[in-house]
């Protein structure tokens, strides 16, 4: 007698699955939801649904659901498994290299695209998509990364660029430093941007005193600090917005 598996999490290669009279039951399902996905979007998934399209193509001969499920119960969402380290997701049993690739390449293409929203636009003017891009490329991560956007005279982002990450709370970030960059560029404006890992971007005095102090290291160069953005999984604060700067 054929023994099955003690787990019901599905491994990343192997052969295929018990099948039954009518072929794997997996199959059926496979079909059904991607053309659901088909026809009705993305939006009418629930996130572990969504997470199985992905898992599909690196596992091809087993039942993903299992699988799906943990990493949300393990992360959360299909933002917060995506943006999640890789040595965190090899933590999953069935977790293996192929499907980390898949996670962070969907997690790459996500930035580029919320980036190409900025392209060749003063910033100022797209505030909606300078939100959302901080957001798509921060506000999940588990580390807390620095983030400066330089803008030219005409406030087009020349680049945007990630001065520091640090731990779950504190990143260090040097005016000096951000004085020194925006001057190899010819910077003559930038937005700060950085992550509150626990989720609430309720900004810290730590936060305000650090800003204030870019903004002292700037001034005396002619460069604008136009806004100090921070971001969480429960949504944003503006520095600028609360009066902080």
């Amino acid at each position: 007698m054929r023994h099955r598996p003690s787990s019901d999490l599905p491994v990343e290669a192997g052969g295929p699955a018990p099948a039954g009279e009518d072929g794997p039951h997996y199959l059926g399902h496979r079909e059904r939801l991607r053309a659901r996905f088909a026809q009705s979007g993305a939006d009418a998934l629930p996130d572990y649904e969504l997470l199985e399209l992905v898992l599909f193509r690196a596992i091809p001969r087993r039942d993903v659901k299992p699988l799906a499920k943990a990493l949300i119960r393990r992360f959360g969402s299909f933002a917060e498994v995506v943006s999640a380290e890789p040595s965190r997701l090899a933590e999953i049993e069935g977790i293996g290299p192929g499907i980390v690739a898949d996670l962070k390449l969907i997690e790459a293409a996500g930035h580029r695209l919320a980036r190409g929203a900025l392209s060749d636009r003063p910033l100022l003017s797209s505030w909606t998509a300078v939100l959302d891009y901080c957001r798509t490329t921060m506000a999940f991560s588990s580390r807390e990364q620095f983030r400066i956007l330089f803008l030219d005279k005409r406030n087009h982002l020349i680049a945007d660029e990630v001065q520091g990450r640090g731990t779950v709370d504190h990143t260090p970030v040097y005016p000096r430093e951000v004085a020194r960059r925006a001057l190899e560029l010819a910077a003559t404006a930038i937005i700060l941007a950085h992550n509150h890992p626990s989720g609430d971007p309720t900004p810290s005095a730590t936060d305000v005193k650090m800003t204030r102090e870019i903004i002292g290291a700037l001034d005396p160069l002619k460069i604008v600090v136009h806004d100090h953005i921070i971001v969480g999984r429960d949504g944003h604060a503006s520095l600028k917005g609360l009066k902080l700067i």
